[in-house]
């Protein structure tokens, strides 16, 4: 087994776990349980769907002729998911937020 293929392995039984736990805990709340096949096809799902999103990113960043991927780029592939495109705008307006508070402290105590 290749170190790509072996990192792949430890990626897809990490997905695996979390999924596994996520499941554990709505069903716990929803009184309903999980099958074991259930679990592993939500986790095989979200492992193509985290492929994608990969392909994507690079693919944008590439275009913008950057070797980073940026927030933007982030943006651009989540606009496929209303859901997911209005959280993750959230999360971006947030930490722009918290990084201009830090700034402006930063900015205060030099000045004293």
């Amino acid at each position: 087994m290749s170190l790509d293929e072996e990192a792949e392995q430890r990626l897809k039984a990490a997905i695996h776990f979390t999924v596994g736990g996520l499941c554990q805990s709505i069903g716990e709340e929803c009184e309903k349980e999980f099958s074991r096949q259930v679990i592993a096809a939500i986790a095989e799902t979200t492992f193509r769907q985290c492929e994608i999103f990969a392909k994507d990113l690079e693919a944008f960043a590439r275009h913008a002729k950057r070797a980073t991927v940026s927030s933007e780029d982030v943006k651009l592939v989540a606009r496929r998911s209303t859901a997911l495109s209005n959280f993750i705008q959230r999360k971006s307006e947030e930490l722009a937020s918290s990084n201009q508070d830090q700034k402006d402290k930063r900015k205060n105590a030099g000045k004293r």
